[in-house]
């Protein structure tokens, strides 16, 4: 097991050294004066060249690249343009917003998606089997903004029953934050459950049919122990794989779920960044999601040979 990590860990170094580098040269390759778009044609020469200087844009393109990388392993990530703030601590303000809206979905998702594709591989061709299929295909083929604004409309307008626009931090009111963030980890839940549940059935299907199943069954086990004790161990790792991917994508592409309910989340701050041409927070956004799609992953891939024993060997 500790060869499997160490290979994950050695092929997401230089992932992430190949992500900071696109990130870098993909910034440099937007059109035009990247100090004149920041500052805007009323700038005058000394602030231009100011700002040219602090972000090394008088330099070349190689040192450029070596001042910003080697700032950016001290955690220093530059300054918005737009606000002033340092970009890292504006980053990680934001992204607990983000977090706490993707764990909540990734959490409810699971719980739900796991048992129901279990139930519906046991009860296969059944009246149930197909209610889940059907249901789990229809969620699958409704964009997410789309689904956030049919429940925005549905529980905020029409019933009333939760908060339209606006955030309330959990930290500060437990009750308000949990009412505002409720609309966002439903879209999020009904947008990703589909996907998690065919998963699920598809993996219990394919281990039903193997030998050692069967073989429990003709010992005289209860079915209940059969599910857990031998078929869901094995059945669940295809599964968590899926939920790490689906982990990943939520925290890195969640920005229109936050722009439809108004919350300040990381996707939120990367397209209002985008919208003012603040480079400094771009490429601080990008490099950082970046980075946590690469950890999650290989966090998942840290506790997939516990659901699949032959990977350890």
């Amino acid at each position: 097991m500790l060869q499997f990590l160490l290979t994950r860990v050695m092929t997401a170094i230089p992932t992430l050294l190949l992500v900071t580098v696109l990130v870098f040269l993909l910034t440099r390759m937007v059109p035009g004066d990247p100090a004149l778009l920041m500052l805007g044609d009323m700038a005058t020469e000394k602030s231009l060249a100011d700002l040219r200087h602090s972000m090394g844009l008088d330099q070349g393109m190689i040192q450029q690249f070596i001042i910003w990388f080697g700032n950016v392993l001290q955690g220093n990530f530059g300054h918005s343009i737009q606000s002033g703030q340092d970009v890292l601590p504006l980053i990680l303000q934001r992204f607990s917003v983000t977090l706490s809206v993707v764990l909540a979905a990734i959490a409810i998702a699971s719980l739900l998606a796991v048992p129901a594709g279990m139930l519906a591989a046991w009860k296969q061709n059944s009246s149930l089997d197909t209610g889940l299929v059907m249901f789990s295909t229809f969620l699958l083929s409704i964009p997410s903004f789309w689904m956030g604004l049919l429940i925005l409309l549905l529980f905020g307008l029409q019933l009333g029953w939760l908060p339209v626009v606006g955030y309330v931090s959990l930290s500060d009111n437990l009750k308000a934050g949990v009412l505002y963030l409720l609309m966002p980890v439903m879209t999020l839940v009904l947008v990703e459950i589909g996907a998690l549940v065919r998963m699920m059935r598809a993996s219990t299907l394919e281990v039903l049919r193997l030998d050692y199943v069967s073989h429990a069954r003709a010992k005289g086990l209860r079915e209940r122990t059969v599910l857990s004790r031998h078929v869901f161990p094995n059945a669940f790792g295809p599964t968590l794989t899926l939920i790490g991917l689906t982990l990943g994508n939520l925290l890195s592409g969640v920005a229109v779920t936050e722009t439809v309910f108004s919350l300040p989340g990381l996707g939120r701050l990367l397209v209002d960044a985008i919208y003012a041409r603040d480079y400094p927070v771009i490429q601080g956004c990008m490099l950082f999601i970046a980075t946590l799609y690469v950890l999650t992953n290989l966090l998942i891939d840290a506790l997939y040979p516990l659901f699949n024993p032959r990977v350890s060997a």
